[in-house]
């Protein structure tokens, strides 16, 4: 990512929501934010820099992603796997802490 906007996270890694207080797995990673005004402006409330990296997260034990500012991320210590249900068309394996895929992309 250009400009000094490194991720702090990367896909298939746990992390912890410090605001909402849930745990999930990171699915995908925006350089930066790449929703629309409206969502940002109505579901966006607390402003997070939208020139920071975003990411795509599964949220554990819900039906449901999020997408969430660098700032409100911290890795999750717990090392314990999540439970989704779109976990499997993301990831093949969970080992040592991290989802990974250990097939093609296509």
């Amino acid at each position: 990512m250009p400009d000094g906007k490194q991720a702090k996270f990367g896909i298939g890694q746990l992390v912890h929501h410090v605001r909402f207080d849930y745990r999930g797995v990171i699915v995908d990673v925006d350089a930066s934010y790449q929703g629309t005004e409206e969502w940002y402006h109505e579901i966006a409330r607390s402003r997070p820099p939208r020139d920071r990296p975003w990411y795509h997260v599964l949220v554990h034990e819900a039906d449901h992603s999020t997408y969430v500012a660098e700032r409100h991320l911290e890795p999750d210590e717990s090392r314990l796997p999540i439970e989704h249900p779109l976990l499997g068309s993301h990831f093949d394996i969970f080992e040592d802490g991290l989802y990974r895929r250990d097939r093609p992309l296509n």
